[in-house]
């Protein structure tokens, strides 16, 4: 049974597993495998209560941040990966104490409708959304998942909607992607909490430093989610306990062990499952942008979500919308487009006019700004890792989050084992 002062501190990451072999907090070394926005994370939470622990980051690229990237052109900018966070203290915890609260601001709160396209109309997502599947039918199927181990598919059976929710998320189709991973709150994975949700939900609300962030919105940082990753750095070049390896070429956790002297316990493993038993996806992200006046026609919003495989774009977010901070020149939108692997002929003059069918014509900005590797998360996923032993810990993007929630709160969770 976990207390209720974990629901609180945590909420529903508590129903996500914690890979963790408890004997890590008998260590004098801890090694932790992979810089990422998870790594760094963990460094830090676990640096900060124990000043005493020699620790040790290592990476195996020359830089660190993993999926966190923001590119910049002139006065365009936009995140590569995850651009925003969804509401959890965790992260405003984490803001806090980068010292971050002057960059930190609540999305633009005209800008939260979000559509999707089926049969090449535009409807926008709401909770009238959900008649499309039944109410009879979805509560029957919501019934049904409480067992555990289903697809999105068949915990949302409506396919268009259910793949427009994966693929914005995971790049997956519904059918493919666990519905404990993706949604435990609702299939009810994992442990429940001691209280009524209502109540459970405004003690969390409570608990928020910074400002309380309104029902719905998000959350991101001027200058791109890179500037979280320069602050972690910043702050971890300057702990004497903690220090980063770059260009470090391990793929085991055998070899880490050797290499440092320290038994496979107190290893924290944030990087690419070492078991290589993850399958993944692929997909390029571009971005387009506009004169103000040209697009004046695309309602202000968060983006829209498209299933339909016959068109490259998976998905079109509007960055300048969405964030406080300026993403474009004056006078100007940008857009970033989501365009899987395997639904694209790889030609970028096809993406492109996809986007200009969906948006508009005479683009002045368009651009590839990078290529992602997503982790599948197939039905049953979660269940696999609950419980698990292993003489290792494991954290991260492969593991049991793929979202900027999932990682930083996970990072708090297992340096709360370290408190003495």
């Amino acid at each position: 049974m976990v207390d209720l002062n974990s629901w609180i501190k945590h909420g529903d990451e508590i129903r996500r597993p914690l890979i963790v072999n408890h004997d890590i907090t008998k260590s004098n070394k801890v090694v932790i495998v992979g810089a990422g926005l998870s790594g760094l994370c963990t460094a830090f939470r676990i640096a900060e209560k124990r000043p005493d622990i020699e620790i040790i980051l290592v990476e195996k690229s020359n830089r660190i941040g993993g999926v966190i990237e923001t590119w910049k052109q002139n006065e365009w900018i936009c995140d590569v990966a995850v651009n925003a966070t969804r509401n959890h203290p965790a992260f405003w915890r984490l803001i806090d104490d980068l010292g971050l609260e002057n960059k930190f601001n609540s999305s633009n709160p005209k800008a939260k409708s979000r559509w999707v396209i089926i049969n090449g109309k535009k409807h926008k997502l709401s909770v009238f959304s959900l008649l499309k599947i039944g109410p009879i039918k979805l509560f029957s199927s919501l019934k049904k998942s409480r067992a555990g181990g289903f697809s999105v598919a068949e915990v949302l059976p409506n396919k268009q909607i259910a793949d427009a929710l994966t693929l914005g998320i995971v790049n997956d189709t519904s059918e493919n992607v666990d519905a404990d991973f993706l949604i435990p709150s609702i299939t009810k994975f994992g442990p429940n909490p001691p209280l009524k949700k209502s109540k459970l939900n405004s003690l969390i609300s409570k608990s928020y430093p910074l400002f309380k962030p309104k029902k719905g919105s998000l959350a991101s940082l001027d200058g791109g989610m890179e500037t979280l990753i320069f602050a972690l750095e910043n702050k971890l070049s300057n702990l004497p306990n903690v220090r980063i390896v770059l260009n470090c070429n391990t793929d085991s956790p055998e070899s880490i062990s050797q290499d440092y002297g320290i038994p496979e316990s107190s290893i924290i493993w944030c990087a690419k499952n070492p078991e290589n038993n993850i399958e993944f996806t692929e997909l390029s992200v571009f971005v387009i942008g506009f004169s103000a006046k040209s697009v004046q026609n695309i309602k202000l919003g968060y983006g829209t979500l498209i299933p339909d495989k016959s068109l490259p774009i998976s998905g079109i977010l509007h960055e300048s919308d969405v964030h406080v901070s300026k993403r474009s020149p004056e006078g100007h939108r940008l857009f970033r487009l989501m365009v899987p692997h395997n639904r694209w002929d790889m030609r970028e003059d096809s993406v492109l006019e996809c986007a200009e069918k969906l948006l508009g014509d005479n683009p002045v900005l368009f651009s590839k700004i990078g290529q992602r590797k997503i982790p599948r998360y197939k039905p049953g996923h979660l269940s696999s890792l609950y419980p698990k032993s292993s003489n290792y810990s494991a954290l991260g993007w492969t593991v049991s989050g793929v979202s900027i929630t999932h990682v930083v709160d996970e990072s708090e969770r297992i340096s709360e084992l370290f408190e003495t």
